[in-house]
């Protein structure tokens, strides 16, 4: 892949921090990561709802639908993996620079990756949350026939049976979805975004 060259940043007038006055709140990035099933694309949109319902600007970026669009071209090589959250968090850094809270839900199974993006950020602009959800469970509920195809050998380098997962070392938060309730998910990470000043 070629590098663009000269090209020069252009700052804007407007700063984050007068963007997080004028929204009340303040912007960061809420990344969720664990094993297809887990609950994270289903967590982030109740999330959202939630948060929208108390007046918070936010954005909702969820693996499949970047897929359709932005990553139509990369498929699910460690190569290509890595490349679509390199993406994603060049676009999360964006938003967080427009002002939102901006909410992604990406299985993204490599520390290495999700760290990657955090150094993008400001300090505390990343907050990793852990879908915490066994194998077991995620095959079970396996809304999207996926798990099935995958041990049927249909799907190739599948997160969880012959790709690998790499749960976070030391995540802001677990979100346990395999035995609390979507609404109790959602208020222990509205709770946290309130103690930690982030919301009001």
């Amino acid at each position: 892949m070629s590098e663009s060259t000269n090209i020069v940043w252009h700052e804007s007038t407007v700063t984050k921090e007068e963007r997080a006055n004028l929204n009340h709140h303040k912007s960061a990035v809420l990344w969720f990561t664990g094993l297809s099933g887990s609950g994270k694309s289903t967590l982030s949109v109740a999330l959202e709802k939630e948060l929208h319902a108390i007046g918070v600007h936010t954005y909702r970026l969820d693996g499949d639908n970047v897929r359709h669009g932005l990553n139509k071209n990369l498929g699910f090589s460690p190569e290509d993996r890595t490349e679509n959250i390199r993406r994603i968090g060049e676009v999360a850094n964006l938003m967080v620079d427009a002002g939102l809270l901006t909410l992604t839900a990406f299985i993204s199974p490599y520390r290495e990756d999700r760290d990657k993006v955090r150094e993008l950020l400001d300090k505390d602009e990343f907050l990793e949350i852990y879908v915490k959800c066994s194998l077991e469970a995620c095959e079970d509920r396996d809304p999207k026939g996926l798990y099935k195809k995958a041990r049927a050998g249909e799907i190739k380098s599948f997160t969880g049976i012959d790709a690998p997962y790499e749960e976070p070392d030391n995540p802001e938060l677990i979100v346990d979805t395999e035995n609390q309730s979507l609404e109790e998910s959602v208020q222990v990470i509205v709770k946290y975004l309130k103690e930690k000043g982030y919301i009001s």
